[in-house]
């Protein structure tokens, strides 16, 4: 029946290749829980309804992906948002978390909606690849910031802004341990790299005595009552938020089609089948509805399902594995409150580093290119704000267009996002 339905002879593969890819994939996606509940909990909420939440959503999510896409790719609680979601608008623009969850349910049913028309594909088009680069890399750059930052290699300073951290601090010294750890690994090509390096540092922090041995291993799952069906819908539908809702939009809709090109590259998954890529759109789109209602941000495609893909994972039965493999995790609350958040930000700044190569494939030759990159790449981290980065982007872009007269290189949407860059900065 499995065979059957996944259309495994089809796709060249069987059972246990794709049972295998699909626990290589929930290896390399497995610090998500972990680090996801420590960002988010930043914000207010409870850490323990944040690991049931972001577990139970990449579980739904990545099933429902498996059986109504047929293909190999698994979905969680996206790096970035999540960072911008406690960051940027909760701690920075002092937005309730409520009231944020609202701004993600929101963006994930205009994505919805868009997922179901040929709008998606226009607005896309209309936007330059490099232009699209340059909000990834400016992520990674907003991502390594705050993971350095919290490890202690940089901190705050009146004068100067910021300014090299206390290396001998026992804390940072652990972090900088994770830090080259992670970095080795992933150099080394070890698919499970971010889960080692969090699991050595910890243990390292155990024997060390800057972190605690939890009483007990396993526990029942913690409710997520505290969280789930909180947001505030209302309270994001207004005019300030408008910018807002579109950065989370844009940005999830940037990050799921790079995710799944970069994928495709490896295995021709799309090739010739549209129906394919729109349905794992859905399901994507689908994920942030469901994340936000459940208490989580915005929910994307990961890249780590390459790792499956790379170890023979052509169907959506990797993908139903991977979610599979995410269940017995809903007992290990008291491993998860065991791990120090110094052993898990180097995976965060490791992720900023991976988003930041995309700005080797940007056009740096053409004038109105590099400059719209540099500030979208710039004014991410340094305003902690996805949305200031984009609008600063458009805005120069079509400047600069303008002033060398390359009308053609303008288009509708870019004219159109450059104008809500303008508004973006008119009601801050």
């Amino acid at each position: 029946m499995l065979s059957s339905y996944f259309k495994l002879q089809e796709h060249s593969t069987n059972l246990k290749t794709e049972l295998i890819a699909g626990f290589t994939t929930f290896l390399t996606m497995l610090y998500i829980v972990p680090l996801n509940a420590l960002i988010l909990s930043q914000s207010g909420m409870p850490y323990d309804a944040l690991v049931t939440a972001t577990i139970v959503v990449t579980f739904l999510i990545t099933l429902l992906n498996g059986i109504y896409s047929n293909t190999p790719v698994a979905l969680s609680v996206g790096m970035g948002l999540n960072a911008y979601f406690t960051y940027g608008l909760v701690l920075g623009m002092k937005v309730p978390w409520q009231t944020a969850l609202g701004v993600v349910f929101i963006s994930g049913m205009l994505f919805v909606l868009l997922s179901f028309t040929s709008f998606r594909r226009t607005l896309l088009n209309a936007i330059p690849d490099s232009l699209r680069r340059a909000i990834s890399a400016g992520i990674g750059a907003f991502l390594a910031f705050i993971g350095l930052k919290e490890i202690g290699i940089i901190a705050s300073d009146k004068v100067t802004l910021v300014h090299l951290g206390d290396l001998s601090s026992p804390e940072t010294m652990l972090g900088i341990f994770g830090l080259v750890l992670v970095i080795i690994l992933h150099s080394l090509r070890i698919k499970s790299s971010f889960i080692i390096s969090i699991i050595t540092t910890t243990v390292l922090a155990f024997a060390t005595g800057n972190a605690t041995l939890p009483n007990i291993l396993f526990a029942l799952p913690s409710s997520i009552e505290p969280i789930a069906f909180e947001l505030d819908i209302l309270s994001a539908l207004t005019l300030s938020m408008v910018p807002v809702i579109i950065a989370f939009l844009l940005t999830d809709m940037f990050d799921t089609l790079g995710t799944l090109g970069g994928i495709a590259q490896r295995v021709h998954i799309y090739k010739n089948d549209d129906r394919k890529l729109d349905n794992t759109l859905k399901s994507d789109a689908i994920g942030s509805v469901v994340g936000a209602s459940l208490g989580v941000s915005t929910v994307t495609s990961f890249i780590e399902s390459a790792a499956g893909v790379e170890v023979g994972g052509r169907t959506g039965l990797t993908a139903v594995a991977t979610a599979l493999f995410f269940l017995p995790l809903l007992f290990m609350l008291p491993i998860f409150e065991a791990i120090p958040a110094v052993a898990i930000y180097p995976v965060l700044v490791m992720v900023g580093i991976l988003m930041f190569e995309e700005i080797a494939h940007i056009n740096f030759k053409d004038s109105a290119t590099a400059v719209s990159a540099f500030f979208t790449i710039l004014m991410i981290p340094l305003t902690f704000s996805i949305t200031n980065g984009i609008a600063f982007g458009f805005l120069s872009f079509v400047l600069v267009k303008i002033v060398k007269k390359e009308y053609s290189s303008l288009n509708r949407g870019l004219i159109v996002l450059a104008l809500i860059s303008l508004i973006i900065f008119w009601i801050q």
